[in-house]
């Protein structure tokens, strides 16, 4: 059944659920900074003042920043960055929580073929699996042993399904 996405684009989000922007700064020529926030509301009503979720810049957002625009523009956001302009955007609860767990698992890394193995790998994951990993790494007492597990599950060679026998 095709859905006309006008209709789904037009279904607002209730105010019972809670609320992330996208934050994105002008860092200097070919240097952006991307960061997820949960804003205070109604549904956290705890949340007294915006918390940031992850963010990434430098290399590592370079290497997937045409996937990130590629998924902000599946939800009709176009990141549209100038000179000395900071910019922020709305986000859906699903899309903040896979690029907020996308970020803070490629921050430390440095191998280019294991991060797009981790790239696809948070792509790939259920939303609810995507809130399971980011809540881990957001509220357990040592978050780097919660990421560098995740990080393990997805560049393991013997457990992806095109190497095993």
């Amino acid at each position: 059944m095709k859905r006309n996405r006008s209709t789904v684009r037009s279904i607002e989000t209730p105010a019972s659920a809670p609320q992330y922007e996208l934050r994105v700064r002008y860092r200097g020529p070919l240097d952006a900074e991307y960061e997820i926030w949960q804003v205070p509301a109604p549904a956290t009503p705890w949340l007294r003042s915006p918390l940031r979720i992850a963010g990434l810049h430098g290399r590592n957002l370079e290497l997937v920043e045409y996937r990130v625009h590629r998924r902000l523009a599946q939800d009709g956001i176009r990141v549209q960055l100038r000179r000395e302009d900071d910019r922020t955007y709305l986000l859906n609860e699903h899309l903040a929580l896979m690029l907020g767990l996308l970020f803070r698992v490629l921050a430390p890394m440095r191998s280019h073929e294991n991060m797009r193995l981790v790239t696809e790998g948070v792509e790939a994951m259920p939303p609810e699996e995507a809130a399971y990993w980011l809540g881990m790494a957001m509220h357990r007492p040592n978050p780097r042993r919660v990421l560098s597990a995740l990080r393990i599950l997805l560049t393991d060679p013997y457990r992806r399904p095109e190497l095993v026998p």
